[in-house]
């Protein structure tokens, strides 16, 4: 409420009337401020008028009705003329205990406006209180020589007769509506109301075909008491004459019941239309000004958006997105239907998967039929408006096989009929058959409008979810080739994947290729896309989006991404990118059985010299002959200080020469950072930020990179939360030494997949080298970390190689030829510990069936 303009704290001022609610009360409402605005209600003081009628409730019947007291109604009809939308002033003189408040109401923005107490009872319709006047008081004086003056006039209720003709004679219950609602549309006596256009011209028409002919009638419905036929003479059905003439058009409500066949409403509306007669002479049909080609074409499914639209490709090559007219896609009640459309997942909204699951199957790499119906023209949204903007939208009928589809959606109760108004021509072409469906999909109660329980699909996502994805792998690698239906594709080699045994969803990375890469945005900028990026994505996308396929996974990258092979009808997509020329054989592939066949794929691209490969050149024989010879395995061992030793068997090592300058750096930092202690919590960091925390182990301070799992860049992993997060200083930055706790893994050795056995090789690495000095030589690359081996710095013996020996674990068996004699070392050091039965081998060697299980469970 506006606060009072004057020193008496019981006068307000500017406050807009609300509502008038009788002769002496009235309701005002404050200005709004974030919200609906206060409301009070005020009572006129010292006057009183009329009560108006109310109604008995209807739950006690044994009351009457409470007719008009006189000049009630005048009372309060007099101040909603004088007062309602205006401001008014009003002081607040009396607050009963049950909080009514009474007081004096001005006209205007001060209290020199009119008195709104004093024009009634100058008026005659309001009494005074004469029991409250205090002789002292000007104001109250003042009502009661007014209201002396209105006696003396005879005025409002002080006329002779008392006001018995001011009393209402209301009607609560309308005995006949219908007449009710005819007499309030009867022509004027002057007959000034204009027919429509063609009216009298239709009523010729259908006199001098009917009036006093003999004639059928057929009785179709009778909606509201209202007869609803269709008159048949013996030369023909005057609806349809009428329709097809251009005298009349079709009506959606009444279609339904016309058993003649609304087809021929249609078709006759539809004549009428192309000829433009009578009614019609200005109709343009919603596609006229497109080609009879981009009216009516063939063209291939690529995607289903919604349960309401398709992404088509064109003949051209050209894609094209087509929404189905005149249907609507399931969605939540309550909410803002294009937000649930746009931004919700398929999953939440019932019905949503199993209308999209339909369309999937049925059209989703197929040719279909496409007549466009009309074009929506594009929406935009300003500031204050809450429906987003929408582009252009192309609304076509999409047939396969003679079948519509918006139809069959509907009849399986996937969809609902949009309702127009009757002058909206942009609808659907088979309109009618839409009511029908669902008109049919009502009756039998199917999907939305099935009284069952909704279907809840509980789906998963464990895309980026690193601890989930790995309880997940042992199991997916188990099952060789699974289901899944690919959901999205990011690019060329990166997909989302819908496993429907597992009801979850997946990051899927393409194993043994490598692909280029499209544009990202980076911690540095935007980064620019490689060449021939674009056209991976699309080939990837036109070959197995929305398809069922088969997936083998072999492994995981630390981000919680998948990496396998996936097959979609025989075809190997890694091999399929490869042989387009949209990819290059990544050197993992080495160990797969689909090698042989991706190297013949890229030397076939790489002879065409096609897409990737055009500006290939072949090098010299003298070239090759001399990058083979010189690459050799290379023995370059460095000294490191191993800290942390992961459960995957992943190790960090710090680097021994540069341990000086971190530690005169580290001492450097800490003392600013004592200066000028970090506010804690202050700073947002980004995951890949590097950014200081308190250690909890020590108290100190060290430089880390912000991940899920936090790796101090100088030091130790820790997971620390936000809070205990600063900003590293300037001159402190990793510029200035670059990260020092480095991640690797074991050359030549398989991982343990068996937790237990995994987790004695780790203890058994723990006790021999974490927290001391070895010798280490990167053996070649890996998909996460560079693949090491690792010497014991006095003896200088091979620790990978001795848990070989001590039949802990199995060797990896590469086949580059330049690491041939270090696996063959790593195979003599393995039979050794077969013969001794040593640990994993303690029951002889593996059978056949039992290769597999390594590190799982052994067979006595």
């Amino acid at each position: 409420m506006v606060l009072p303009t004057t020193p008496n704290a019981n006068i307000y001022c500017d406050v807009p009337l609300f509502q008038v609610l009788s002769g002496c009360a009235i309701i005002v409402r404050g200005q709004p401020r974030g919200g609906p605005p206060p409301e009070r209600q005020i009572n006129l003081s010292n006057i009183r008028t009329g009560a108006l009628a109310r109604r008995a409730p209807q739950s006690q019947p044994d009351q009457k009705d409470t007719p008009d007291e006189p000049y009630a109604f005048q009372a309060r009809e007099f101040l909603r003329k004088m007062l309602i939308g205006k401001e008014v002033c009003f002081t607040v003189e009396v607050k009963t205990a049950l909080g009514r408040e009474y007081g004096m109401v001005y006209l205007g923005r001060d209290t020199t406006g009119e008195n709104i107490a004093e024009s009634l009872v100058n008026e005659g319709l309001a009494t005074v209180r004469r029991e409250g006047i205090r002789g002292n008081n000007p104001d109250q004086a003042r009502l009661c020589d007014l209201e002396d003056q209105a006696k003396a006039s005879k005025k409002g209720m002080w006329t002779e007769g008392g006001g018995t003709n001011t009393i209402r004679d209301l009607k609560y219950i309308i005995e006949n509506p219908r007449n009710f609602v005819d007499s309030m549309h009867q022509k004027p006596a002057d007959g000034t109301e204009s027919p429509e256009p063609f009216a009298a011209e239709a009523k010729f028409f259908t006199e001098s075909r009917l009036l006093q002919r003999d004639v059928q009638i057929i009785l179709e419905s009778c909606p509201n008491q209202v007869i609803l036929g269709t008159v048949l003479h013996p030369n023909g059905n005057i609806t349809e004459l009428l329709l097809k003439e251009g005298f009349a058009r079709c009506v959606d409500w009444s279609m339904a019941v016309y058993t003649q066949g609304a087809e021929k409403l249609r078709a006759g509306e539809k004549s009428a239309k192309e000829r433009k007669v009578r009614i019609w002479k200005d109709y343009v049909a919603p596609t006229a000004n497109m080609d009879q080609k981009d009216r009516q074409f063939v063209a291939k499914v690529m995607q289903v958006v919604n349960a309401d639209a398709v992404v088509v490709k064109l003949n051209s090559g050209e894609y094209k997105t087509i929404h189905l007219s005149s249907i609507r896609p399931p969605r939540i009640e309550g909410e803002n239907k294009d937000k649930d459309k746009r931004f919700r997942p398929i999953y939440d909204i019932p019905y949503m998967f199993e209308a999209r699951e339909f369309m999937r199957k049925k059209i989703i790499g197929k040719k279909v039929n496409v007549t466009v119906d009309y074009i929506r023209a594009a929406t935009s949204s300003s500031e204050t408006s809450t429906i987003p903007a929408f582009a252009e939208r192309t609304c076509a009928t999409v047939t396969i096989g003679g079948i519509n589809i918006a139809e069959a959606l509907v009849s399986k109760g996937f969809a609902t009929v949009i309702r127009y108004r009757q002058d909206d021509d942009q609808r659907s072409s088979h309109y009618d058959e839409l009511l029908a469906a669902e008109a049919r999909a009502i009756k039998n109660g199917k999907g939305l409008h099935s009284k069952k329980e909704v279907p809840i699909h509980r789906v998963a996502d464990i895309s980026g979810e690193t601890q989930k994805a790995k309880q997940f792998l042992p199991f997916l690698q188990r099952a060789g080739r699974s289901e899944a239906v690919v959901e999205y594709v990011f690019s060329g080699s990166r997909l989302k994947l819908y496993m429907p045994k597992e009801t979850c969803l997946i990051t899927f990375l393409l194993a043994g290729i490598e692909c280029p890469r499209g544009s990202r945005n980076m911690p540095g900028g935007m980064q620019v896309a490689e060449p021939f990026s674009d056209e991976a994505m699309a080939f990837t996308k036109e070959l197995v989006l929305q398809r069922e396929v088969e997936v083998e996974v072999e492994s995981m990258d630390k981000a919680g991404n998948f990496i396998g092979w996936l097959h979609i009808e025989g075809v190997n997509l890694s091999v399929a990118l490869v042989e387009n020329a949209l990819s290059k054989v990544h050197f993992t592939a080495e160990r797969s059985s689909y090698y042989k066949t991706l190297v013949s794929g890229e030397e076939a691209s790489r002879l065409r010299k096609d897409k990737i490969w055009a500006n290939y050149e072949e090098k010299k024989v003298e070239e090759v002959v001399h990058v083979m010879e010189e690459k050799e395995r290379t023995a370059n061992y460095r000294a490191v200080y191993v800290t942390e030793i992961t459960d995957t068997m992943h190790f960090y090592t710090q680097d021994v020469e540069t341990g000086t300058q971190l530690e005169n750096l580290m001492e450097t930092m800490r003392a600013e950072i004592a200066a000028q202690p970090p506010v804690e919590g202050s700073y947002a960091a980004r995951r890949g930020d590097y950014c200081i925390a308190n250690f909890s182990a020590d108290g100190e301070w060290y430089v880390f990179c912000l991940s899920v799992t936090c790796t101090f860049v100088f030091d130790y992993r820790e997971i620390v939360p936000s809070t205990r997060l600063a900003v590293i200083p300037p001159a402190f930055s990793t510029r200035t030494l670059a990260a020092q706790a480095t991640e690797y893994t074991f050359a030549y050795i398989q991982v343990p997949q068996d937790e237990d056995a995994r987790a004695d090789v780790v203890d058994s690495l723990v006790r021999d080298i974490q927290n001391t000095q070895c010798l280490l030589n990167v053996e070649h690359s890996g998909v996460t970390c560079p693949h090491v081996t690792l010497q014991f710095a006095d003896s200088k013996d091979d620790v990978g190689l001795s848990l070989v020996k001590e039949g802990m674990v199995m060797v990896d068996v590469r086949k580059e030829k330049h690491l041939q004699k270090m696996v063959t070392e790593y195979l003599n050091g393995q039979e050794s510990a077969k013969t001794a039965r040593l640990n994993i081998w303690r029951y002889g060697d593996f059978r056949d069936d039992d290769a597999d299980e390594f590190g799982y469970k052994l067979k006595k």
